[in-house]
């Protein structure tokens, strides 16, 4: 058994002996284009400090809007060897991973068409915009990375985007730096996606809700998760206007246009934040019928929700709730 279990199996033991329960420390702040929560149960403030201190590392590592990143630094680095964090080699055995079970729906290769849809500049900073070579092509080619340990070759003309996935999985990073270190529960809320672990505050399993595309204060949905992830793409949140007409940030890579689509937003339930957040993309892209048919083949539960305001869940949706 390994050091930090045995430590917190002690202090769970004298809490069940007094019939009390541990505290938990909450935090909000400005992360990664929007903000960031994170709640941890029996643990410290040192320890909440050390999870944002995290999540603020992968955002250096991984936004395109930071000049020296390693996302910019590969993007530029027209077919060279370059060396980088080992947690960037983790995102993007991920979005290798999602492309790969999504059939292709899922694609992080699409930053020339996202450019040209109209989203170059941080919304945050405006002043802070991406730019690719001359080179840079829509789709690239993600499987042709090479990965040798904490060296990437990128295809020439191949560029990446952390987008959604990025943000999925810094939570998923947060809740596992959390319990590695000894805290009973953690709640990771990053973007809109959430990775939980543990107990939550309640002793229960953690209550989440699921943002109503049409009430930004409200929920269309309620559920209750132990260990796994939340996340919601909306079509709704980031829409831009070129002389091409209006645009939004899902991309179909087989048009390189903005998902036609009357789906607003698609939440699902999976095993982490990163894989969630690649399994939201065919929400977009197929017939739901068949999309929510398929969900629960490949681990996962969903909900979309329509234009008029309609939910529509997988069979084992409610298995959550």
């Amino acid at each position: 058994m390994a050091p930090d279990s045995i430590a917190r199996d002690a202090v769970r033991a004298v809490f069940t002996g007094t019939g009390t329960w541990p505290g938990a420390l909450s935090r909000r702040q400005p992360l990664m284009g929007g903000s960031a929560g994170i709640t941890l149960v029996g643990a410290s403030a040192t320890l909440l400090d050390a999870t944002f201190e995290l999540a603020d590392c992968v955002e250096q590592l991984w936004s395109r809007f930071v000049p020296d990143s390693d996302i910019t630094r590969l993007n530029w680095s027209e077919g060279r060897q370059i060396k980088v964090d080992q947690l960037t080699v983790r995102l993007i055995r991920a979005m290798q991973s999602g492309a790969e079970l999504t059939g292709g729906d899922y694609d992080s290769t699409l930053l020339p068409d996202l450019l040209e849809a109209g989203y170059s500049a941080s919304t945050v900073d405006p002043s802070r915009v991406t730019y690719v070579p001359l080179t840079a092509r829509s789709p690239g080619d993600l499987a042709g990375i090479q990965i040798n340990g904490t060296t990437v070759r990128m295809p020439r003309g191949t560029t990446l985007d952390a987008g959604g996935i990025g943000k999925g999985l810094a939570a998923d990073l947060v809740c596992e730096l959390a319990m590695n270190e000894g805290a009973w529960g953690a709640l990771a809320e990053i973007g809109g996606d959430i990775a939980v672990s543990g107990q939550g505050a309640d002793g229960q399993a953690w209550r989440l809700g699921v943002e109503d595309p049409f009430d930004p204060a409200g929920y269309c949905a309620i559920i209750r998760l132990g260990t796994g992830a939340l996340a919601t793409s909306s079509q709704r949140k980031r829409r831009f206007t070129t002389t091409a007409g209006e645009h939004h940030h899902i991309l179909d890579p087989r048009t390189h246009d903005s998902a036609a689509t009357n789906i607003q937003t698609v939440s699902v339930i999976a095993a982490t934040g990163a894989r969630a957040e690649t399994l939201t993309k065919p929400g977009f892209l197929r017939p739901t019928a068949d999309y929510l048919a398929w969900l629960p083949t490949v681990g996962a539960a969903g909900l979309v929700v329509d234009h008029m305001g309609a939910p529509t869940a997988s069979e084992n949706w409610n298995r959550y709730q």
